[in-house]
């Protein structure tokens, strides 16, 4: 099988399909260098839950409860992927946020999600360098993290030297162009490989579309498929913590700060992420602006972040859709039926590191003939015009 794409989703599935003894090539021009590379890794069903979203929350609990076996069995090194088990602190600063908390906290109790109201005391004695400004918290302990660069490195170390399982695994760094049909003149036939951008053509058993917001400028995509993905930009800074101030934090804190969104993420290494920014501008480059919104925010919540080091800045793209929800399974062709050889994963998003190990299960399912029809709302077609396909056709 060929899978385009090595960011988190990519390379999960990579490492999944090797698993089971398949053959496995991986193509991307710099694996793990894109999202992956920039995203803090919070492993956050519940503080993530947005109200407009409730299709993703069963996704993002499942695939949250599959994290520690999936990093075990990962791990040739324990600690490896930078799995911790850290808790969530929710937090506010002034009446606004303390009222947009309190109606967070009332969605969390509605659908049965676990969060603690805490006085700000009770908070101060977890984590004594919140700020003064801080006059609403809430507990998340089910929420933890992992550091997607260390797990991007576990899998890619997989991947590089594959145990006894797998046939053959392989890494290319390039970059595919299109798909190849066993009918060149029809997109509907099955998909059979893929060219690469110096003329190369590679064929495979199965395809996976996995490669981000560029899977949308793949040709032979079938014609009647919209992948509507838009490119969502974010800056994201690590800090250093001083000796004398660590441990900053021992748990991850998310902030509304006068009603913007900032978090901070204490990783083991003794570092802090701060993060991140949303725009929609297509400017690839760090924003002088978010950096500066970013630490002016992280010091209302936690002054002593005035006093660390700025070590990275860094800026990449997020692949959206219009509910923010993935587009995962089988593609529709003309009778309904899917096209054969070809898996779309991608659009995760903010949830990509969050959803790897559900991702990889369902597409290794669908591969094996044994789709599990509770994701159908992430099928790939549904913002697709055109005759109606059903979630049964796609996935048979």
């Amino acid at each position: 099988m060929i899978v385009v794409g090595g960011g988190i989703i990519g390379l999960s599935i990579a490492w999944r399909a090797m698993q089971t003894g398949r053959s496995v090539l991986l193509i991307d021009p710099a694996p793990a260098q894109g999202a992956t590379f920039a995203a803090a890794g919070m492993l956050a069903p519940v503080s993530e839950y947005h109200h407009q979203e409730d299709a993703l929350l069963p996704a993002m609990r499942e695939s949250a409860a599959r994290y520690p076996g999936f990093v075990r069995e990962l791990e040739l090194v324990e600690g490896a992927s930078g799995y911790l088990r850290t808790e969530t602190l929710l937090v506010g600063v002034d009446h606004g946020d303390r009222q947009a908390l309190a109606d967070l906290h009332a969605a969390h109790r509605r659908a049965q999600l676990e969060a603690e109201p805490l006085t700000t005391r009770d908070a101060r004695a977890r984590e004594p360098l919140l700020g003064p400004r801080v006059s609403s918290v809430y507990r998340v302990a089910g929420d933890h993290q992992v550091d997607p660069r260390m797990l991007a490195a576990s899998l890619l170390d997989r991947l590089q030297t594959p145990d006894g399982h797998a046939r053959q695994v392989g890494i290319a760094r390039e970059q595919v162009v299109a798909l190849l049909h066993r009918d060149r003149a029809d997109d509907d036939s099955p998909v059979i490989g893929v060219r690469l951008s110096d003329g190369t053509e590679v064929v495979g058993a199965e395809v996976v579309l996995a490669n981000g917001a560029g899977a949308s400028a793949i040709d032979g995509v079938p014609g009647r498929l919209a992948l509507p993905l838009r490119p969502v930009y974010g800056d994201i800074l690590r800090l250093g913590v001083p000796d004398r101030l660590r441990p900053l934090l021992r748990s991850t804190v998310r902030a509304l700060v006068h009603g913007e969104s900032v978090y901070l993420v204490p990783r083991a290494d003794g570092t802090l992420v701060v993060g991140a920014t949303q725009r929609e501008d297509g400017v690839d480059a760090v924003s002088a602006g978010g950096v500066h919104r970013l630490l002016r925010d992280a010091q209302q919540v936690v002054p002593a972040v005035g006093e660390l080091s700025l070590i990275e800045a860094t800026a990449r793209t997020r692949p959206g859709t219009p509910d923010n929800a993935p587009l995962l399974g089988r593609v529709p062709g003309r009778d309904g039926a899917a096209v054969a050889g070809l898996t779309v994963a991608t659009g995760f998003f903010r949830h990509g590191v969050l959803l790897a190990p559900l991702a990889a299960d369902i597409v290794l399912g669908l591969m094996d003939g044994h789709p599990d029809h509770r994701w159908d709302a992430f099928r790939p077609d549904r913002f697709t015009t055109h005759a109606d396909h059903t979630a049964e056709g796609i996935h048979r």
